[in-house]
């Protein structure tokens, strides 16, 4: 009987973790790009898509959502491992609603960035935009919750941003607009500009926990990495080096704003050196290839170029870092979101 006793007592002890996990973070809201996209874009007018086989091949029931993946997207993980459902809706998607988006829902769309001549590029949702749905999910909050317990979701609320990238690689190096006008420090500041009024605009709407997102290395996306024939197709290192330098600077930003905004508890989550330990020393996780992709022959094809009629994919992308030529697998993201949950977001908890 003292056995059962003491067994039912760590039970309530663990069930009443679990409350306090969940009641810390009772929510997380995505704004961002297709790092973070769950299917918005499968709502707009766009060739920037993935709700077409074999995307989502390992997502649950193997259904290809929008997700730029084989499965999952981090925010998926992080949602999970905060104690929240497995995976974050789209806020466009018809077959979600306000229930569902009360305990997380995300904004992001495949190719957008902090710049709006970014998003201009494959006609997506641009990041002023993305604020515009938030102001319009909370005001449908309200009216499910009552205002005082929506206030509370808001202020308790994880707030993920993930973009950038796309700055850079869509825009700035592939056409001559932003690099005309902007040396390249230069357009740096005006994105870390546009990300810390992002950010206080989150703030004057009731935002305190706020994820900001670093850049990958860049250099080392299997796309990036086909167009470097001179370099023996291995990383570029110019790309690298600026991911880093806007990286130092997003991090300036968040000390910054933390020390200007009272109570805001803004956060830099950095997938740099996590994503290019995995590229360098692949088999600490269980990885076999990493210069190329699974989809297709894995040097150039994403979106519609990467569909289920191309023989080359790979079978396992479990063997794989990248999915398409852009974006992770399923297990690269996994890895990814389990090391800034444990090494950054954790603090929340």
């Amino acid at each position: 009987m003292a056995n059962l006793h003491i067994s039912w007592l760590l039970l309530a002890q663990c069930l009443l973790l679990v409350t306090r996990i969940t009641a810390k973070v009772p929510a997380i809201v995505v704004f961002g790009d297709s790092s973070v996209d769950a299917g918005n874009n499968n709502q707009i007018p766009t060739i920037a898509r993935s709700n077409f086989q074999p995307y989502g091949r390992d997502f649950s029931g193997g259904k290809p959502t929008g997700r730029f993946s084989n499965g999952r997207v981090p925010t998926d993980f992080i949602s999970q491992a905060l104690g929240l459902r497995p995976f974050i809706p789209a806020y466009l998607d018809p077959s979600y609603n306000i229930s569902d988006f009360a305990i997380g829902v995300t904004f992001a769309s495949a190719g957008t960035g902090y710049d709006t001549a970014t998003s201009d590029v494959l006609s997506v949702i641009p990041l002023w935009k993305q604020l515009e749905y938030y102001k319009a999910y909370q005001n449908k909050l309200r009216l499910y919750l009552g205002g005082n317990k929506a206030n509370k979701t808001i202020y308790g609320a994880l707030h993920i941003m993930s973009l950038g990238t796309n700055d850079f690689l869509e825009n700035y190096y592939s056409y001559p607009g932003r690099s005309s006008q902007y040396p390249i420090q230069q357009y740096q500041d005006f994105l870390i500009g546009i990300a810390g009024n992002f950010i206080k605009q989150l703030y004057h709407l009731g935002a305190r926990k706020i994820s900001l997102g670093g850049l990958p290395p860049m250099g080392c996306l299997p796309l990036e990495r086909t167009t470097n024939i001179m370099g023996g197709n291995d990383c570029i290192a110019d790309y690298n080096n600026v991911a880093l330098e806007f990286n130092g600077k997003l991090n300036g930003l968040t000390t910054n704003l933390n020390k200007e905004l009272p109570g805001l508890k803004l956060v830099f989550s950095n997938p740099y050196y996590i994503f290019l330990q995995m590229i360098r020393r692949p088999s600490l996780y269980g990885f076999e290839v990493t210069s190329v992709a699974c989809c297709a022959t894995g040097m150039y094809e994403m979106g519609y170029t990467c569909n289920q009629n191309n023989m080359f994919t790979c079978s396992d992308a479990s063997k794989y870092i990248f999915w398409d030529s852009f974006h992770p697998t399923e297990k690269a993201n996994h890895i990814i979101s389990d090391y800034v949950v444990k090494n950054v977001l954790a603090q929340f908890l």
